[in-house]
């Protein structure tokens, strides 16, 4: 499955809409997108399970990509 993360770089400040940054990632869990995350300090605002429309609509995106993880 592929999900949608949006996160803000800076775990310590308050999320702000603008500052709001997505990523694609390959997982059998929403759990298992954030353990594979954590590392990163990302302040993880949503997960998001992609179905195969919303995917196909991504996929069309000059900035789609699926991180390696």
């Amino acid at each position: 499955m592929i999900f949608k993360v949006f996160y803000q770089n800076n775990f310590t400040e308050a999320p702000v809409r603008e500052n709001t940054h997505s990523l694609y990632v390959e997982a059998e869990s929403e759990r298992e997108v954030r353990r594979k995350l954590a590392d990163k300090q990302f302040n993880i605002e949503f997960v998001q399970e992609l179905t195969d429309k919303q995917l196909e609509f991504e996929k069309r995106s000059e900035d789609f990509q699926v991180e390696n993880l």
